[in-house]
């Protein structure tokens, strides 16, 4: 039977989502943490890979197993299990043939900026000294929807087949005290988030104008663009699939 796990988690400690040979992940945790108390060994296919440092307000991933008697139970367990960086919020059956990374319709992300000096976001959000103009930035912003090719964002030597992506909002916001970009697609390339904010922080600083994120898009080239900014300030925010997924089954 296969499961659906949706889950949250602080990036500060793991490096990144994905297993990897030298280095602790979150994939690495919730799969022992699975395999322990589910009694057999358990692989989970992620929603996508978010890299070192980024956290996640909303990840899924989905498990094959033969059969789970009582759902609540294990989510309970699991939270008793697991450290403090890593929440599970529901365990939940779905047809066959779901996939957690290829049914996802939609993917948000948040990226946190502040202006002053804070301890309290010195792990969770990028600081920025220089004065920012976030209406250049929000102009900026929106020429996004118009291009579907991200090359230009993309992290370079990646093993992607196509670098279309359909992005569909793209947006600046001060919440309480912080600056907060929102941007949602159906997809997202390797970086992609981190690269795009630092070209609007570019805008924003007036080192480029709005427009020249036209002509940074239509070049296909990473040198054109912003530098990355730190994973820290990155949240996946949610992850949308259809109904026949999303509503519970058993």
């Amino acid at each position: 039977m296969r499961y659906f796990v949706e889950f949250s988690y602080l990036g500060r400690d793991y490096h990144g989502w994905q297993n990897q040979p030298n280095a602790i992940t979150v994939q690495e945790v919730l799969e022992k943490a699975f395999s322990t108390l589910l009694r057999e060994p358990v692989a989970l296919v992620g929603a996508g890979r978010t890299d070192a440092g980024v956290h996640a307000k909303q990840m899924y991933a989905h498990f094959d197993v033969e059969g789970i008697e009582d759902l609540q139970r294990l989510v309970y367990r699991l939270n008793a299990f697991l450290p403090e960086a890593i929440a599970v919020h529901d365990v939940f059956e779905v047809p066959a043939n779901s996939h957690a990374r290829f049914d996802a319709e939609e993917r948000s992300y948040e990226y946190w900026v502040v202006q002053e000096k804070n301890p309290f976001y010195t792990d969770f959000a990028h600081y920025v000294k220089h004065r920012l103009d976030i209406d250049r930035m929000n102009r900026a912003a929106e020429l996004l929807l118009q291009f579907e090719d991200f090359e230009c964002f993309s992290k370079s030597n990646t093993d992607v087949k196509t670098y279309l992506c359909d992005v569909k909002k793209a947006v600046w916001e001060m919440k309480d005290d912080r600056l907060v970009f929102t941007i949602t697609a159906d997809r997202f390339l390797r970086n992609m988030v981190r690269a795009v904010v630092g070209t609007l922080l570019e805008v924003g600083m007036e080192k480029i104008g709005p427009s020249d994120v036209k002509s940074i898009i239509n070049s296909k080239n990473r040198s054109n663009a912003g530098p990355s900014v730190p994973a820290k300030g990155l949240y996946l925010t949610s992850v949308l699939y259809p109904k026949k997924i999303t509503k519970k089954h058993g």
